[in-house]
């Protein structure tokens, strides 16, 4: 070969290598580019809702305690009404007379007594001289004393008839709000009526009763007292109520049914805005803040066979796709429960970029704004 064509060939050997390799890196795809997100521990509070409906706090059915005719009615229907306060008048005339005829009866009986006193301490010296007989001063002993049982029976007589005077003016047992009144004017009751005359409810702090599966009551946060679990009671459409609630008990009974139990809670209704029957929603916490993962919901994705999975980074960008068992949603993040390590990268859009073992470009996630209404 001639020597002058030398160096012309080495330079064309050497610019079809570099053509080569700038093919080649032509053909190879950028790497794809992926949020992610740390993984942290966060402080979480598990809370249950639950239906519920509204109890008064007491309820007392107003009744006659003795027969009459209805005189009056002193209550406005609807009205707040304090414990002792006038309701209705029945007519106290047969009440009256029945109490003039005890108090006779009274009278009648202290004057026998007094007459069987002054027989007995009249016949007593004479027993000493033998004037009279043994039995007969005996006989006069006894007299006294059936004229005194017969005292003692009409005062008891004339108290009770005082109070059946004193029940012609029906009270309110309790304090509270009075709802219509069940009887009017010139009705004729008795003890034995079977509707009430009116009804008296407690409602300045009510009851609030929920069913909750008798399951969760064999979890270990049900082991924990019933006052330390916070409740927040909210109406049909989820706006929580300014009354602070706490929870009472759990019932010791499981609805065959429907494998549930009641949980009862006492609520403070000052403003009277929970209503006897009113259905409500509680939120019942289940344990105490601890510490936990919360991922994105969108980093979550589901197998064919509905098995969670997540995508994450290792320190040089290679991604890697795993099972992980998640529970409750919270703020639209998912509680995961195990498969996941805190520290870890996760990745939380662009999974469908990835491949097992390719390398992404990662940005930084940021959780998009959202608006004052939600």
């Amino acid at each position: 070969m001639d020597l002058r064509y030398w160096p012309l060939m080495t330079a064309a050997l050497m610019l079809a290598a570099c053509s080569g390799q700038t093919e080649q890196a032509a053909t190879e795809p950028p790497p794809p580019v992926v949020t992610v997100l740390p993984v942290e521990l966060s402080p979480v509070t598990l809370t249950d809702e639950l239906p519920g409906r509204v109890t008064a706090y007491r309820t007392a059915d107003i009744r006659p305690q003795v027969g009459g005719i209805v005189r009056r009615r002193w209550f406005e229907q609807g009205a707040e009404v304090r414990a002792g306060q006038k309701l209705f008048q029945l007519d106290p005339a047969p009440l009256k007379a029945e109490f003039d005829a005890a108090a006779a009866s009274l009278q009648h009986a202290v004057a026998t007594l007094a007459r069987a006193e002054r027989q007995a301490e009249g016949l007593q010296p004479l027993i000493g001289a033998d004037a009279i007989s043994r039995q007969t001063y005996d006989d006069a002993v006894s007299e006294r004393d059936l004229a005194a049982a017969n005292v003692a029976q009409a005062r008891a007589t004339l108290e009770r008839k005082r109070l059946d005077l004193s029940f012609a003016t029906v009270q309110a047992p309790i304090a509270g709000r009075i709802g219509q009144e069940l009887v009017s004017e010139g009705a004729l009751v008795g003890q034995s009526d079977a509707n009430p005359m009116a009804r008296i409810m407690q409602i300045d702090k009510v009851y609030v009763d929920v069913r909750q599966p008798a399951s969760m009551l064999a979890s270990p946060h049900a082991l924990r007292t019933a006052g330390s679990r916070t409740v927040v009671i909210l109406s049909p459409d989820g706006q929580p109520y300014q009354a602070a609630a706490r929870l009472l008990f759990s019932d010791l009974n499981v609805d065959a049914g429907t494998g549930d139990v009641t949980v009862r809670m006492l609520v403070d209704n000052k403003d009277r805005t929970l209503l006897p029957g009113m259905f409500v929603r509680a939120r019942i916490t289940r344990a105490d803040p601890d510490q936990a993962l919360l991922v994105p919901q969108q980093a979550v994705q589901r197998r064919a066979d509905g098995n969670p999975t997540v995508w994450t980074l290792d320190k040089t960008g290679k991604a890697s796709q795993r099972e992980v068992a998640v529970g409750e949603v919270i703020n639209h993040h998912y509680l995961v429960r195990s498969g996941l390590r805190a520290g870890e990268t996760l990745v939380v859009e662009g999974q469908e970029r990835l491949q097992e073992g390719l390398h992404a470009k990662q940005h930084l996630w940021k959780p998009p704004a959202r608006s004052a209404q939600r």
